[in-house]
Protein backbone atom coordinates (compact mmCIF):
# COMPACT_ATOMS: atom_id res chain seq x y z
CA UNK A 1 0.00 0.00 0.00
CA UNK A 2 1.25 3.49 -0.76
CA UNK A 3 2.16 5.83 2.08
CA UNK A 4 -0.94 7.85 3.05
CA UNK A 5 1.40 10.75 3.91
CA UNK A 6 2.50 11.03 0.28
CA UNK A 7 2.73 14.79 -0.48
CA UNK A 8 0.98 14.20 -3.82
CA UNK A 9 -2.19 13.34 -1.91
CA UNK A 10 -4.49 16.32 -1.40
CA UNK A 11 -7.06 16.76 1.34
CA UNK A 12 -7.00 15.51 4.91
CA UNK A 13 -7.45 12.30 6.89
CA UNK A 14 -10.36 11.64 9.23
CA UNK A 15 -9.72 10.14 12.64
CA UNK A 16 -10.54 6.77 11.03
CA UNK A 17 -7.69 7.28 8.55
CA UNK A 18 -10.01 7.91 5.60
CA UNK A 19 -8.77 10.49 3.13
CA UNK A 20 -11.03 13.42 2.28
CA UNK A 21 -10.10 14.41 -1.27
CA UNK A 22 -10.20 17.89 -2.74
CA UNK A 23 -12.89 18.82 -5.30
CA UNK A 24 -10.33 18.87 -8.12
CA UNK A 25 -9.45 15.23 -7.43
CA UNK A 26 -12.79 14.04 -8.78
CA UNK A 27 -11.71 14.64 -12.38
CA UNK A 28 -8.74 12.30 -12.07
CA UNK A 29 -11.04 9.58 -10.74
CA UNK A 30 -13.54 10.14 -13.55
CA UNK A 31 -10.87 9.60 -16.18
CA UNK A 32 -9.40 6.49 -14.55
CA UNK A 33 -12.82 5.03 -13.79
CA UNK A 34 -14.03 5.61 -17.31
CA UNK A 35 -11.09 3.70 -18.77
CA UNK A 36 -11.72 0.71 -16.50
CA UNK A 37 -15.38 0.74 -17.50
CA UNK A 38 -14.56 1.08 -21.21
CA UNK A 39 -12.35 -2.00 -21.04
CA UNK A 40 -15.14 -3.95 -19.35
CA UNK A 41 -17.49 -2.85 -22.14
CA UNK A 42 -15.01 -3.95 -24.80
CA UNK A 43 -14.17 -7.37 -23.37
CA UNK A 44 -17.81 -8.48 -23.17
CA UNK A 45 -18.18 -9.73 -26.76
CA UNK A 46 -15.13 -11.97 -26.27
CA UNK A 47 -16.77 -13.88 -23.42
CA UNK A 48 -17.97 -16.92 -25.39
CA UNK A 49 -17.80 -20.69 -24.99
CA UNK A 50 -14.38 -21.90 -26.09
CA UNK A 51 -12.52 -18.75 -25.07
CA UNK A 52 -9.86 -19.08 -22.39
CA UNK A 53 -9.49 -16.76 -19.44
CA UNK A 54 -5.89 -16.12 -20.55
CA UNK A 55 -7.19 -14.79 -23.88
CA UNK A 56 -9.53 -12.42 -22.06
CA UNK A 57 -6.69 -11.22 -19.86
CA UNK A 58 -4.45 -10.67 -22.89
CA UNK A 59 -7.16 -8.47 -24.38
CA UNK A 60 -7.43 -6.45 -21.16
CA UNK A 61 -3.67 -6.01 -21.02
CA UNK A 62 -3.65 -4.81 -24.63
CA UNK A 63 -6.40 -2.26 -24.04
CA UNK A 64 -4.64 -0.88 -20.97
CA UNK A 65 -1.38 -0.50 -22.90
CA UNK A 66 -3.14 1.04 -25.92
CA UNK A 67 -4.64 3.69 -23.66
CA UNK A 68 -1.20 4.60 -22.32
CA UNK A 69 -2.27 3.54 -18.84
CA UNK A 70 -0.78 1.09 -16.35
CA UNK A 71 -2.34 -2.07 -14.95
CA UNK A 72 -2.46 -1.81 -11.16
CA UNK A 73 -2.45 -5.58 -10.72
CA UNK A 74 0.62 -6.52 -12.75
CA UNK A 75 3.38 -6.78 -10.19
CA UNK A 76 1.04 -6.24 -7.23
CA UNK A 77 2.27 -8.65 -4.53
CA UNK A 78 3.78 -10.73 -7.31
CA UNK A 79 0.60 -11.00 -9.39
CA UNK A 80 1.32 -11.08 -13.14
CA UNK A 81 -2.02 -10.47 -14.85
CA UNK A 82 -3.99 -7.41 -15.95
CA UNK A 83 -7.25 -8.75 -14.53
CA UNK A 84 -8.74 -11.20 -12.10
CA UNK A 85 -11.22 -13.58 -13.74
CA UNK A 86 -13.44 -15.60 -11.41
CA UNK A 87 -15.56 -18.39 -12.93
CA UNK A 88 -18.68 -19.99 -11.42
CA UNK A 89 -17.91 -20.86 -7.78
CA UNK A 90 -14.76 -18.71 -7.67
CA UNK A 91 -15.67 -15.77 -5.44
CA UNK A 92 -12.81 -13.42 -6.34
CA UNK A 93 -9.12 -13.19 -7.33
CA UNK A 94 -9.35 -15.91 -9.98
CA UNK A 95 -6.10 -16.16 -11.94
CA UNK A 96 -6.39 -16.10 -15.76
CA UNK A 97 -5.00 -19.18 -17.46
CA UNK A 98 -5.88 -22.03 -19.80
CA UNK A 99 -9.37 -22.47 -18.34
CA UNK A 100 -11.74 -22.90 -21.34
CA UNK A 101 -15.15 -21.35 -20.87
CA UNK A 102 -18.08 -23.71 -21.30
CA UNK A 103 -21.65 -22.94 -22.32
CA UNK A 104 -23.45 -21.38 -19.38
CA UNK A 105 -20.39 -20.44 -17.33
CA UNK A 106 -20.63 -17.15 -15.45
CA UNK A 107 -17.59 -15.07 -14.64
CA UNK A 108 -16.47 -11.87 -13.03
CA UNK A 109 -13.78 -9.78 -14.71
CA UNK A 110 -12.06 -7.30 -12.39
CA UNK A 111 -9.88 -4.54 -13.89
CA UNK A 112 -7.87 -1.82 -12.17
CA UNK A 113 -5.99 0.80 -14.16
CA UNK A 114 -3.76 3.72 -13.22
CA UNK A 115 -4.15 6.92 -15.24
CA UNK A 116 -1.95 9.88 -14.28
CA UNK A 117 -1.62 8.40 -10.81
CA UNK A 118 -5.34 7.81 -10.24
CA UNK A 119 -6.77 4.31 -9.79
CA UNK A 120 -9.88 3.17 -11.65
CA UNK A 121 -11.25 -0.10 -10.23
CA UNK A 122 -14.34 -1.96 -11.39
CA UNK A 123 -15.67 -5.45 -12.03
CA UNK A 124 -18.62 -6.91 -13.85
CA UNK A 125 -20.34 -10.25 -14.48
CA UNK A 126 -20.60 -11.98 -17.86
CA UNK A 127 -22.02 -15.23 -19.19
CA UNK A 128 -20.48 -17.52 -21.79
CA UNK A 129 -23.44 -18.35 -23.98
CA UNK A 130 -26.74 -18.75 -22.14
CA UNK A 131 -26.48 -19.00 -18.38
CA UNK A 132 -28.90 -21.10 -16.30
CA UNK A 133 -31.84 -19.18 -14.86
CA UNK A 134 -30.51 -19.48 -11.30
CA UNK A 135 -27.20 -17.95 -12.39
CA UNK A 136 -28.90 -15.04 -14.16
CA UNK A 137 -31.00 -14.42 -11.05
CA UNK A 138 -27.85 -14.45 -8.89
CA UNK A 139 -26.16 -11.90 -11.14
CA UNK A 140 -29.23 -9.67 -11.15
CA UNK A 141 -29.59 -9.76 -7.36
CA UNK A 142 -25.88 -9.05 -6.92
CA UNK A 143 -26.00 -6.06 -9.25
CA UNK A 144 -29.15 -4.71 -7.59
CA UNK A 145 -27.61 -5.20 -4.14
CA UNK A 146 -24.62 -3.12 -5.23
CA UNK A 147 -26.90 -0.34 -6.45
CA UNK A 148 -28.82 -0.35 -3.17
CA UNK A 149 -25.53 0.03 -1.35
CA UNK A 150 -24.61 2.94 -3.60
CA UNK A 151 -28.00 4.55 -2.95
CA UNK A 152 -27.03 4.73 0.74
CA UNK A 153 -23.91 6.80 -0.02
CA UNK A 154 -24.39 10.39 1.07
CA UNK A 155 -22.86 12.68 3.68
CA UNK A 156 -24.11 11.92 7.18
CA UNK A 157 -24.85 8.27 6.51
CA UNK A 158 -22.46 5.58 7.72
CA UNK A 159 -20.60 2.68 6.16
CA UNK A 160 -22.91 0.45 8.18
CA UNK A 161 -25.83 1.87 6.21
CA UNK A 162 -24.16 0.70 2.99
CA UNK A 163 -23.54 -2.81 4.28
CA UNK A 164 -26.99 -3.14 5.80
CA UNK A 165 -28.69 -2.18 2.53
CA UNK A 166 -26.71 -4.79 0.60
CA UNK A 167 -27.22 -7.51 3.20
CA UNK A 168 -30.95 -6.95 3.55
CA UNK A 169 -31.50 -7.10 -0.20
CA UNK A 170 -29.37 -10.21 -0.81
CA UNK A 171 -30.70 -12.16 2.14
CA UNK A 172 -34.22 -11.11 1.21
CA UNK A 173 -33.66 -13.11 -1.98
CA UNK A 174 -32.38 -16.10 0.04
CA UNK A 175 -28.77 -15.54 -0.98
CA UNK A 176 -25.74 -14.95 1.24
CA UNK A 177 -23.14 -12.19 1.55
CA UNK A 178 -19.45 -13.10 1.64
CA UNK A 179 -17.84 -11.76 4.81
CA UNK A 180 -14.13 -12.34 4.19
CA UNK A 181 -13.68 -9.73 1.43
CA UNK A 182 -14.71 -6.10 1.25
CA UNK A 183 -14.49 -2.86 -0.66
CA UNK A 184 -11.74 -0.34 0.04
CA UNK A 185 -10.64 3.23 -0.20
CA UNK A 186 -8.73 4.31 -3.28
CA UNK A 187 -7.61 7.39 -5.17
CA UNK A 188 -3.88 7.78 -5.72
CA UNK A 189 -3.48 4.48 -3.88
CA UNK A 190 -4.84 1.03 -4.75
CA UNK A 191 -6.05 0.09 -1.27
CA UNK A 192 -6.56 2.44 1.66
CA UNK A 193 -9.01 2.90 4.54
CA UNK A 194 -11.87 2.32 4.90
CA UNK A 195 -12.76 -1.35 4.65
CA UNK A 196 -16.21 -1.25 3.06
CA UNK A 197 -18.17 -4.19 4.45
CA UNK A 198 -21.13 -5.54 2.52
CA UNK A 199 -23.07 -6.44 5.64
CA UNK A 200 -23.73 -4.60 8.87
CA UNK A 201 -26.10 -2.50 10.90
CA UNK A 202 -27.55 0.89 10.00
CA UNK A 203 -25.87 3.75 11.80
CA UNK A 204 -22.69 1.83 12.59
CA UNK A 205 -19.20 2.58 11.34
CA UNK A 206 -17.50 5.74 10.14
CA UNK A 207 -19.65 8.63 8.97
CA UNK A 208 -19.53 9.41 5.25
CA UNK A 209 -18.11 12.79 4.26
CA UNK A 210 -17.88 14.63 0.97
CA UNK A 211 -14.59 13.79 -0.75
CA UNK A 212 -14.29 10.15 0.30
CA UNK A 213 -13.40 7.75 -2.55
CA UNK A 214 -13.94 4.00 -2.20
CA UNK A 215 -15.19 0.86 -3.91
CA UNK A 216 -18.33 -1.09 -3.16
CA UNK A 217 -18.03 -4.64 -4.49
CA UNK A 218 -20.41 -7.18 -2.92
CA UNK A 219 -19.81 -10.88 -3.46
CA UNK A 220 -23.08 -12.81 -3.23
CA UNK A 221 -23.42 -16.61 -3.11
CA UNK A 222 -26.34 -18.83 -4.04
CA UNK A 223 -25.41 -21.09 -1.13
CA UNK A 224 -23.66 -20.43 2.15
CA UNK A 225 -21.36 -17.42 2.63
CA UNK A 226 -18.20 -19.27 3.68
CA UNK A 227 -15.15 -19.18 1.40
CA UNK A 228 -11.68 -20.66 1.30
CA UNK A 229 -8.48 -19.60 -0.45
CA UNK A 230 -6.77 -22.20 -2.65
CA UNK A 231 -3.13 -23.25 -2.49
CA UNK A 232 -2.12 -20.53 -4.97
CA UNK A 233 -2.81 -17.99 -2.17
CA UNK A 234 -5.02 -15.94 -4.51
CA UNK A 235 -8.11 -17.79 -5.67
CA UNK A 236 -11.06 -17.66 -3.26
CA UNK A 237 -13.92 -20.14 -3.78
CA UNK A 238 -17.19 -20.95 -2.06
CA UNK A 239 -16.74 -23.78 0.43
CA UNK A 240 -19.97 -25.45 -0.68
CA UNK A 241 -19.12 -24.95 -4.39
CA UNK A 242 -22.24 -22.85 -4.93
CA UNK A 243 -22.21 -20.15 -7.60
CA UNK A 244 -20.93 -16.71 -6.66
CA UNK A 245 -21.26 -13.32 -8.33
CA UNK A 246 -19.74 -9.87 -7.83
CA UNK A 247 -20.11 -6.36 -9.19
CA UNK A 248 -17.87 -3.44 -8.27
CA UNK A 249 -18.06 0.31 -8.72
CA UNK A 250 -15.72 3.04 -7.54
CA UNK A 251 -17.58 6.02 -6.07
CA UNK A 252 -16.92 9.43 -4.60
CA UNK A 253 -19.06 11.07 -1.94
CA UNK A 254 -20.50 14.40 -3.10
CA UNK A 255 -22.42 17.11 -1.29
CA UNK A 256 -25.70 15.65 -2.58
CA UNK A 257 -24.95 11.93 -2.54
CA UNK A 258 -22.32 10.20 -4.64
CA UNK A 259 -20.78 10.01 -8.09
CA UNK A 260 -20.12 6.63 -9.70
CA UNK A 261 -16.79 6.84 -11.49
CA UNK A 262 -17.04 3.47 -13.28
CA UNK A 263 -20.40 3.53 -15.04
CA UNK A 264 -20.41 1.97 -18.51
CA UNK A 265 -19.67 4.61 -21.17
CA UNK A 266 -21.91 2.60 -23.52
CA UNK A 267 -24.77 2.73 -21.05
CA UNK A 268 -24.72 -1.02 -20.49
CA UNK A 269 -26.74 -2.15 -17.50
CA UNK A 270 -24.51 -4.97 -16.36
CA UNK A 271 -22.52 -5.99 -19.41
CA UNK A 272 -24.58 -8.88 -20.67
CA UNK A 273 -28.10 -9.39 -19.40
CA UNK A 274 -30.43 -6.56 -20.34
CA UNK A 275 -31.69 -5.77 -23.82
CA UNK A 276 -31.83 -2.24 -25.05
Amino acid sequence: MSDLRDPMLNGRLTRDGIRIHAPEDFEGMRIAGRLAAEILDQVGPLVVPGATTAELDDFVRGRVEAAGAVSATIGYKGYQHASCISVNHVVCHGIPGEKVLAEGDILNIDVTVIVDGWFGDSSRMYAAGTAPRKAVRLMQVTHDALMRGIAAVRPGNTFGDIGAAIQAFAEGHRMSVVREFCGHGLGRVFHAPPNVLHFGRPGRGAVLEEGMFFTIEPMINLGRPETKVLADDWTAVTRDKSLSAQYEHAVGVTAEGCEIFTLSPQGLYDGAFRDG
